[in-house]
């Protein structure tokens, strides 16, 4: 129930009371007849309201705890797509670093090679 409804299930359980009340006291009666009618009447009314005070109170409880599970559902999602892009990022970077060390590996071995030219040189040079 909205809030609209809500109001609107009010008004008609005030209505009723207050109609009631008023159909009592404009009937022609005995007073102590009609003093125990309109009694009567608003323990009924009473009972009418607090009825759908109770209703009323039911509907928003459902819909809070739903609105709670929805909540706990979307929060639950958005940490599994956190974690699920941190482990990508973890695995590229996990990449990037192995990558890394192959290359450097690659350019060690190419300036060993360079070095090694050079120093074969070098002693040609301090031959001659």
């Amino acid at each position: 129930m909205g809030n609209n409804s809500n109001n609107t299930l009010i008004g008609i359980l005030a209505g009723a009371a207050i109609g009631a009340t008023l159909g009592i006291l404009f009937a022609p009666d005995k007073g102590v007849n009609t003093r125990k009618r309109i009694s009567d009447e608003a323990i009924a009314a009473k009972d009418r309201i607090a009825e759908g005070a109770i209703a009323a109170k039911d509907t928003i409880s459902e819909k809070a705890s739903h609105l709670a599970d929805r909540a706990s559902h979307l929060k639950d999602s958005f940490i599994e797509s956190v974690q699920a892009k941190k482990m990508t990022l973890d695995e590229k970077v996990e990449y990037i670093v192995s990558d890394a060390s192959h290359k450097t590996e690659d350019v060690i071995t190419a300036l060993e090679s360079k070095l090694a030219t050079l120093k074969a040189k070098n002693k040609k040079l301090q031959k001659s």
